[in-house]
């Protein structure tokens, strides 16, 4: 794909091969917008992106893992040489490695993976576009987070992945608050139980649904709302 003088905006998508990440591809790219599909494996990626159809043709595929900073490192890179812009940046990878357990017998190695990729992940990434964002004095941030990860509503079960939830949502509100003179709108969302692997048998939201809020809000116009959650395009309690 040539990038040549193509002025459409460019949206980042993370964990990207599958599931809800993958919806987000399809419909940003639906819109108009060129997408990267970020995946930690390229192969999957690539398999991914050749089920998309026409959309395909506004899609490109690079290896990242959000987790590592070498891997977050080199992405940058590649996407400042190829692209010279970052418009949007959908924070979706996720990782939910706990089960039922109780925080006070929680495995802190189990907490400290999902912190890595769930809450360092998406700040790593975001450290990494908001300069090219700021120069444009345009940029749209998407953290996929969880109604779980609320704190009004906190209760007991999966401590590790409520907590990066929640983390999450602080992180959103203050980079939101410090860019919010350069143009860049940051919230986050809640999907829903979605109909992927993550989301398990007893999930009941379709994918397509899913990624209706966080492609409404990675597209949303000047003037928009920033530091914000929503749900199904509703403001929702933190």
């Amino acid at each position: 794909m040539s990038t040549g003088t193509d002025e459409r905006r460019v949206a980042v998508v993370t964990g990207a091969n599958r599931g809800l990440g993958l919806e987000i591809v399809r419909q940003l790219a639906g819109r108009g917008l060129r997408v990267v599909l970020a995946s930690r494996s390229l192969a999957r990626g690539e398999e991914a992106a050749g089920r998309l159809g026409e959309a395909a043709a506004s899609v490109r595929v690079h290896p990242l893992d959000v987790a590592d900073n070498a891997s977050v490192a080199e992405f940058a890179g590649w996407l400042r040489d190829t692209y010279r812009r970052c418009d949007v940046l959908v924070n979706n990878a996720a990782v939910a490695l706990d089960a039922e357990h109780e925080a006070v017998l929680a495995d802190l190695d189990v907490v400290r993976r999902t912190l890595e990729t769930n809450l360092l992940g998406a700040w790593r990434l975001t450290q990494a576009v908001v300069p090219a964002m700021r120069a444009r004095r345009y940029g749209r941030i998407v953290n996929i987070s969880s109604s779980v990860g609320r704190l009004t509503t906190m209760r007991m079960g999966v401590p590790a992945y409520r907590v990066s939830k929640s983390a999450l949502n602080a992180l959103t509100r203050i980079v939101a608050d410090e860019v919010c003179d350069d143009g860049i709108l940051v919230n986050a969302c809640c999907p829903g139980r979605v109909r992927t692997d993550m989301g398990g048998p007893a999930a009941t939201v379709p994918v397509e649904v899913a990624a209706d809020t966080p492609v409404w809000l990675a597209t949303l116009p000047p003037g928009g709302p920033t530091a914000g959650f929503f749900r199904d395009r509703a403001p929702a309690d933190w």
